[in-house]
């Protein structure tokens, strides 16, 4: 387990500064907070743990994995978490959720690239007992998000055979937000290897932490506002978000403590954070409790979500086109950035 311990920018919403043009007065302004979450595809670095199964990311193995290939990886990932969100705050998010990164080495030496080293983020990290050795993390802006608690929680799989199945645990944040209590939930949840159907209960199992884990935090104070993100491997219709969790894909008649995931509207129009076989999904997702999404002025309030994917992170041509344009294809380096793209929230809360 690690902890190492900028910006606020205040905008006038596009609406709002036409009223303020037309009318010639002031106008209410709106603090914006960005929240991200990458599943940054095998981020590994040249070591051999002997512990684990990265093999294959090693100068030996069978992805030739080197130095020069480790460091254009942090210098692609950093330059794309730099820009999520820029869109709508012209600065990275405040606040960043990540998978598939190998240990807390690989997530300093992003933090400390030249492409974010100015953003001054901390790292909550810990060691999952995943079989590949990857893990998730949570990045923050110090200025921004205060940590208060951090634990990891683990989630217990067993095979046909009843023997142990080692995933990611699911990692788990409190803290303070600008002024505001908040909680943030980082999600990796079991793969669909081996099928969609026979992977199924692994998946469920793992919705089922996540709800025991608000649950949890419920007992403590029912008002607490929650944040879950993450590569959940199901899409925004799949059982193990609208059985388990009950997620709610629109706003109407949603109570405070259920949750709302604006991903599910923009899976059903055709969206999706990767592809295969020609088939897009939307695995990556955040979800939040209603007291995020019902406006009130004096708290964060859900404001937009969306994927980012700018053309760079886009195959351009060939058989996956269209596709995030991975590091390896079909085993062959190609030097791109991953598998899936980004997707982000922003939250806004009216400044006096």
């Amino acid at each position: 387990m690690a902890v190492t311990w900028r910006q606020t920018g205040i905008f006038c919403l596009g609406f709002l500064l036409v009223l303020c043009e037309a009318n010639e007065q002031p106008t209410e302004q709106y603090r914006v907070r960005t929240i991200a979450f990458y599943n940054v595809e095998n981020l590994f670095d040249t070591v051999n743990d002997t512990l684990v199964f990265d093999d294959d990311r090693t100068p030996l193995g069978k992805d030739k994995w080197t130095e020069e290939r480790y460091h254009k990886k942090i210098d692609d990932i950093s330059e794309v978490l730099s820009g999520i969100g820029t869109q709508i705050t012209d600065t990275s998010p405040d606040i960043i959720g990540l998978c598939e990164v190998e240990n807390l080495d690989v997530v300093e030496d992003l933090i400390h690239n030249s492409n974010l080293r100015d953003k001054d983020y901390g790292i909550i990290h810990f060691d999952s007992p995943d079989e590949r050795g990857i893990d998730v993390a949570l990045l923050y802006k110090k200025a921004v998000f205060l940590p208060v608690s951090f634990s990891s929680h683990r989630l217990l799989l067993f095979n046909d055979r009843q023997e142990r199945d080692y995933t990611r645990d699911q990692l788990v944040v409190s803290g303070i937000l600008d002024d505001e209590a908040i909680h943030f939930i980082v999600n990796h949840w079991p793969s669909r290897s081996g099928g969609e159907a026979r992977s199924e209960p692994g998946r469920i199992a793992a919705a089922k932490l996540n709800k025991k884990i608000m649950d949890s935090i419920y007992n403590i104070d029912p008002s607490s506002k929650i944040i879950s993100m993450g590569d959940l491997n199901d899409d925004p219709v799949d059982d193990s978000l609208k059985i388990v969790l009950k997620t709610k894909g629109t706003r109407d008649s949603l109570l405070l403590t259920e949750l709302y995931n604006p991903m599910e509207k923009m899976y059903k129009k055709g969206s999706g954070s990767l592809a295969y076989r020609d088939k897009w999904s939307l695995f990556d997702q955040i979800l939040m409790t209603g007291n995020l999404v019902i406006e009130d002025d004096r708290s964060h309030t859900f404001w937009k979500a969306g994927i980012y994917n700018p053309s760079f992170l886009i195959t351009q041509n060939g058989r996956y086109e269209g596709y995030p344009l991975r590091t390896y294809v079909d085993g062959s380096y190609s030097g791109g950035y991953s598998d899936h793209f980004p997707v982000y929230i922003a939250l806004v809360k009216k400044v006096n």
